[in-house]
């Protein structure tokens, strides 16, 4: 069967038709290709942008003291 038959698409109608039933919706989203260079090149920039950033370090530093209180809540 190809992309194009008509089952394939009444196969589809039929599941979204049993998920809409169950009461859930459809939601389609487009996102960035994280696997293109273009997108590459920039996250590799910006992160090294926040390498040697003070702003960054106290960031991380506040997350490790955050998840050490959450764990010793845990515990």
């Amino acid at each position: 069967m190809n992309d194009a038959s008509p089952g394939r698409y009444d196969k589809f109608r039929a599941y979204r038709a049993r998920k809409k039933a169950a009461g859930l919706r459809e939601v389609r989203l487009w996102l960035p290709d994280t696997r293109s260079p273009e997108f590459q090149a920039e996250a590799k920039r910006q992160a090294a942008l926040l390498n040697h950033s003070q702003d960054e370090q106290d960031a991380i530093a506040m997350m490790d003291r955050l998840a050490a209180e959450a764990r010793d809540d845990w515990c």
